[in-house]
This record gives C-alpha cells, sequence and structure tokens, in this order.
C-alpha cells in the first residue's frame, strides 16, 4: 500500500523516526542500519517501506536500500519470524553479513543478534537458503582477501560485526592487510 515515503525528517528516536510528507507525519521503524545512514533532522530522507497491518495495529517499516526490504519481506515470511524480529536481525547484522551466514550455513552469527535463538537461528539457515538474493551473497564473497582478513582480524580482537564492517567500509578497496588493520583499529579508536 506504501511503498516509499519521502519528505523531512522530524524526530529521530531509534528505532522510529518522524517523516513529514507534506503536512503527514509518519512514524516508521527502521533497522540500526538504515538509522545510522538517515540524515540530520530537518532534511529531506527517502526511505523505501513494508506496510504490515494485523489486528491491532497498522505498522510501516522503512529501509534505506531495496536488498533491506527485500531481505525483510523474506524474513516474515519464516514461521515464527515476525516483522519485529526481521527488525532486530537487520539491525544486528547487515544484509550481505547475513546473506554470507546463510551460505555459510553458520548458525553462530545468527545467534548473536538479540532475539535469535538456536532453534530460529537454525530454521533461519534452512528456509533462507538459496532464497536471500543470490547477488548479495556474490558481493559479500567479492571482497578481497585483505578486506576479509582485516575483518577477521578486527572479530578476533573484540569488535562486533557492526563496528568492523563499518571500520572496513572507510578504508580503500586496494589496502593491504597491515595497513588496513592499522588504519581500522585508529578510526575504531575515535
Amino acid at each position: 500500500m506504501i511503498g516509499k515515503l519521502t519528505g523531512t525528517l522530524l524526530e529521530k528516536n531509534p528505532p522510529e523516526v518522524l517523516v513529514d510528507c507534506n503536512g503527514v507525519g509518519y512514524e516508521v521503524q527502521v533497522p540500526m542500519s538504515t538509522f545510522y545512514n538517515l540524515p540530520a533532522v530537518g532534511e529531506r530522507v527517502a526511505l523505501l517501506t513494508q506496510f504490515i497491518v494485523r489486528e491491532d495495529a497498522q505498522l510501516l517499516y522503512g529501509f534505506g536500500s531495496p536488498e533491506e526490504r527485500q531481505t525483510f519481506r523474506e524474513l516474515i515470511k519464516i514461521s515464527g519470524v515476525g516483522p519485529r524480529t526481521a527488525l532486530s536481525i537487520l539491525s544486528g547484522m547487515g544484509v550481505a553479513d547475513l546473506a554470507q551466514a546463510i551460505s555459510l550455513q553458520e548458525a553462530g552469527r545468527l545467534v548473536k543478534v538479540p532475539g535469535i535463538g538456536k532453534k530460529t537461528a537454525e530454521r533461519l539457515l534452512l528456509e533462507l537458503k538459496g532464497k536471500l538474493g543470490a547477488d548479495i551473497g556474490i558481493k559479500a564473497h567479492a571482497a578481497n582477501d585483505a578486506q576479509a582478513d582485516i575483518l577477521q582480524a578486527l572479530l578476533a580482537l573484540g569488535y562486533n560485526d557492526k563496528e568492523a564492517a563499518l571500520a572496513l567500509k572507510a578504508l580503500p578497496a586496494d589496502i593491504g592487510v597491515s595497513d588496513g588493520i592499522k588504519l581500522a583499529l585508529k578510526s575504531l579508536a575515535k
């Protein structure tokens, strides 16, 4: 019903934002991955949305990319995974990380997400295998070996997936492993 909102960002209260679209304010639940990339309050914002109607509520979920929205739609099709859990999954790990965990059948990465137990993680691995955007999985594996090594080093040092991924994004694509780790640690120390 409502596929996209474009308007002025009025409020940011994680995980909810308020978007003014020509005088009508829409309360939109967003994953933290989208929340971190939102502009400042008072600026224009565009969100792809998913409208969910329940017996007791009508809820609007917003996403910064088509991949996030499609992943959300795939997640809520799974028995036992509702919109709130799907939002938690997308907040806990990026779409590429989720696709990689599914393709490598790594239940341990899914269990780290708040609200996801061992049984739910196994159900996600089973039901999403082959469904979660093959192109997203390829992009996750296409990262060069140096970036994969840098990511593993940051995870081994105790940084979570989100922190490590953000630090990795800030690095040049052709950087070496040792220089990449040094720069990533400097950016994480700030």
